[in-house]
């Protein structure tokens, strides 16, 4: 993120992986997440949203971090044997954060279908593909999601429901407003939801379209930034506007963490908040504070933009730097107080 030249592209990603989150909450999960990342999210976040939603869901992490694993259908063959039962931990999350969402109307008996139809979906240790799905968990019969009635049998069945759920109209609505809400403000243009939406909708969710709507549109590119940066978003864009590599990463994980965003680790199924009241708390700030002039120190001796801090702060500001900000940078006793200053501005502060 620090160091490659496709920023959009991370940030696109990013966005993804914090829709369909997943925790280090337990061991199966903290040794799954990074493979998540890299192989249920970023291969497919350019592309239809229903390949990018059933590689999620069928992802060992996931069915592992919301208890899939555990679940099974009461009349399956397994059920009937054992004292176990349905867990609907997914199903619920599916519907309620990763698809239509609360205002499409969903009901309690929508949610405990779709659980029924994913029984079987579960992790196998070893071998080429992790994912297994066992007919011997699965509970059988035709399931109505939404109205609709589902005949398939099998793991089919639950694939098919997640499909729709992913291609329907009030899953384009709530995906259009986080897309906007996360690029330019928490409160985003009507108008800029409505053509993400439409766009949504034209092109069955193919995410690289709806990536150029966002990118053509004149609200993304304000000139008052109101998107208050995350610790990781600080802490990226810093390195990167000081053009300073990132040789040990390690570090940064305590730096997260003490800023409150501890890596991979949100705090809960619906991921990172994405307001600028989540991250701009007091204590927060003297945090970032506490970053920006460690940064400031070492920007003096290894930068060579920082022999002119104000230079560097409008080639990397442009013409949202204010000329306040600009005559404090000039002010400054020294270049380590001025990459300081520039770092904890109201201007790099927001995005």
């Amino acid at each position: 993120a620090a160091q490659g030249t496709a920023g959009f592209a991370e940030r696109w990603a990013m966005l993804w992986a914090n829709v369909f989150t997943v925790s280090t909450t337990s061991l199966e999960t903290l040794a799954l997440v990074g493979q998540f990342e890299r192989e249920a999210i970023r291969p497919h976040v350019f592309g239809r949203f229903q390949d990018l939603t059933l590689a999620a869901e069928m992802h060992p992490a996931m069915l592992s971090y919301l208890d899939q694993v555990r679940s099974v259908g009461p009349n399956s063959r397994a059920g009937q044997r054992r004292t176990v039962g349905l867990n609907e931990n997914l199903a619920r999350e599916i519907m309620e954060l990763h698809t239509v969402g609360s205002r499409a109307g969903y009901t309690q008996a929508d949610v405990t279908e779709l659980a029924r139809s994913l029984t079987g979906w579960g992790v196998v240790e070893q071998g080429p593909d992790p994912f297994i799905f066992r007919i011997n968990r699965h509970e059988p019969g035709p399931r109505t999601v939404l109205g609709k009635v589902y005949p398939q049998p099998g793991l089919g069945q639950g694939q098919a429901i997640v499909r729709d759920l992913a291609n329907h109209p009030a899953t384009a609505r709530r995906m259009a407003a986080r897309i906007a809400s996360h690029f330019v403000a928490d409160s985003p243009p009507p108008a800029l939801v409505d053509r993400l939406e439409s766009k949504w909708l034209e092109t069955g969710g193919r995410l690289d379209e709806v990536a150029a709507v966002l990118i053509d549109a004149p609200e993304s590119w304000s000139l008052q930034p109101s998107k208050m940066k995350s610790p990781y978003e600080f802490i990226i864009s810093g390195h990167r506007a000081l053009g300073l590599p990132i040789d040990r990463p390690r570090p940064l994980l305590a730096v997260v963490l003490s800023m409150g965003q501890e890596a991979y680790k949100p705090p809960s199924p619906e991921g990172w908040p994405d307001t600028a009241a989540d991250w701009a708390g007091p204590d927060a700030m003297v945090k970032r504070l506490d970053w920006a002039r460690g940064m400031g120190a070492l920007a003096e001796r290894r930068v060579p933009a920082a022999e002119n801090p104000v230079e560097l702060a409008r080639a990397v500001l442009g013409p949202r730097l204010n000329p306040r900000t600009e005559q404090t940078l000039a002010r400054a006793e020294s270049r380590a107080e001025a990459i300081t200053l520039f770092l904890m501005s109201p201007e790099f502060q927001r995005r």
